[in-house]
């Protein structure tokens, strides 16, 4: 014990910077317990699509869907999702496919769908930069709202 001390007092920063990634993990975690949304590969996305007429929801900004988008995907931005909600009530019941580019900004609002009621959301891990490493189609030109 003498000596785990030791090595903590004269390495504080690096025993600092470990409490902190520590404290950063299991915060998240917590978050990703309560709210209980999973992540899915592109795969199992197709499979939800194609199988359980899952919803496709796009929270990237319009300057990133006028580059490509998964197909039939409704495209609501991040930061406007609070306020458009209600748009998505109709889609209650079914499961629903939440991306952006790489999967972060799709995980923050698929809790945010979580905490307002919709129960089978999933983020697509890795976003369209892993849809597209599949070699998976993507949509170019109008979007749907």
């Amino acid at each position: 014990m003498d000596r785990f001390l030791e090595f903590t007092f004269r390495h504080w920063a690096l025993s600092s910077t470990f409490v902190l990634l520590l404290a950063a993990f299991l915060v998240n975690e917590f978050r990703l317990r309560r709210f209980g949304v999973p992540g899915i590969g592109p795969l199992q996305a197709t499979a939800l699509m194609s199988h359980e007429d899952a919803l496709v929801l796009d929270v990237r900004e319009d300057r990133e869907v006028a580059q490509g988008r998964l197909p039939h995907a409704v495209h609501i931005p991040l930061g406007e999702l609070g306020r458009r909600i209600g748009e998505l009530e109709p889609y209650r019941g079914r499961k629903i496919v939440v991306y952006c580019r790489s999967g972060h900004r799709s995980q923050r609002a698929a809790m945010q769908l979580r905490r307002h009621g919709f129960e089978s959301v999933y983020n697509l891990d890795g976003g369209i930069l892993a849809w597209e490493q599949a070699n998976l189609p993507v949509t170019r030109g109008r979007k749907r709202k």
